[in-house]
């Protein structure tokens, strides 16, 4: 491959309202977009830095910068696999690349993966952290949405949970803890979801405090996001988690998230596929990821007040594919 050019902006989206988890609240979404270029064909990525790993956007884009005076490094999906780390500015680097190879070829990025043609998706809708009566009002607004995530915060989540189901009984509910239940919470929590009628709880426990996990009953099923990053975290994981969050930002790219993927399954693992807030660009490779995903987790654009252009198509709760002209 030629050298390719190689241009980086930090860019803010505004929220149609605020978001809101356990970890506090943002009004934008802060996201850092990649170009790259061989004066014909030019690829695009972009990525969502987060403060919880230790991420800046003004870091994020140096590192991006400075990997354009590594000889070799943007030469291939593979040669940047080794020189950066799994993270956000990789997932950039990596979607972009991903982007270049499909317009530079013409060949879709879904076709080159065995992918087409690409099926619409159930996304869920996310309900940020409030009291029960603000979230079951939120839920009764969205009706248009089957698949529902409630982002909870510890104390208060039952009746947040039971608020909702009485709301929605005809919704799909999955909850996401963000890591804010303690050990004592957990049990009881989780007989509480079970008993709404939740699929799924997300990371109810900090990274670094989940092996209990494995050690009490799991009424619902329970699943890794801020627990697993790249494949290579997976393993670890069979005991305490039944499935799986794969986010581009955590793996690095499309690349290490199919891959995150395969493994996930042959461990026995379901699968959702998430993202940041972000726009439908950040989305519209995880959308190839998201495919037989058991949950699907794309609803970014969703709460953006301005977006790309041209957007993602949503028809209510169900994700269509990317126009090629927004990526892949």
């Amino acid at each position: 491959m030629a050298a390719l050019s190689l241009s980086v902006s930090i860019e803010r989206f505004p929220l149609k309202v605020p978001f809101v988890i356990a970890r506090g609240a943002k009004t934008h979404a802060t996201v850092v977009a990649v170009s790259l270029s061989d004066g014909q064909a030019t690829g695009r990525g972009e990525c969502t830095p987060y403060a919880r790993y230790g991420e800046t956007p003004e870091g994020v884009a140096q590192a991006i910068e400075a990997l354009q005076h590594v000889p070799g490094a943007l030469s291939s999906r593979y040669s940047l696999a080794h020189s950066m780390p799994p993270g956000a500015a990789r997932n950039a680097l990596d979607c972009a690349l991903w982007d270049f190879e499909a317009k530079s070829s013409g060949v879709p990025a879904a076709e080159r993966l065995g992918l087409a043609p690409l099926a619409g998706v159930d996304t869920c809708f996310t309900l940020s952290l409030d009291s029960p009566e603000a979230m079951a009002r939120a839920a009764q607004a969205a009706q248009v949405h089957t698949l529902l995530k409630l982002k909870l915060g510890g104390d208060g989540d039952i009746a947040r949970m039971a608020a909702v189901r009485q709301t929605r009984p005809d919704a799909r509910l999955v909850a996401d803890a963000n890591e804010a239940w303690s050990e004592d919470m957990l049990a009881p929590f989780l007989a509480a979801a079970a008993e709404a009628g939740f699929e799924l709880v997300e990371q109810p426990l900090p990274a670094g405090a989940d092996a209990l996990l494995a050690r009490v009953p799991r009424p619902v099923p329970v699943c890794a996001d801020e627990s697993v990053h790249t494949s290579a975290d997976i393993a670890a994981l069979k005991d305490r988690y039944d499935a799986v969050n794969i986010k581009l930002d955590k793996a690095g790219g499309l690349t290490e998230a199919l891959t995150m993927r395969a493994v996930a399954r042959d461990t026995g693992l379901k699968v959702m596929v998430g993202s940041m807030v972000a726009t439908s660009l950040a989305v519209a490779p995880a959308f190839l990821a998201a495919q037989g995903a058991d949950w699907v987790d794309l609803d970014g654009p969703l709460l953006l007040a301005t977006d790309r252009d041209p957007p993602l198509h949503f028809e209510g709760g169900k994700l269509r594919p990317a126009s090629p002209r927004l990526w892949g």
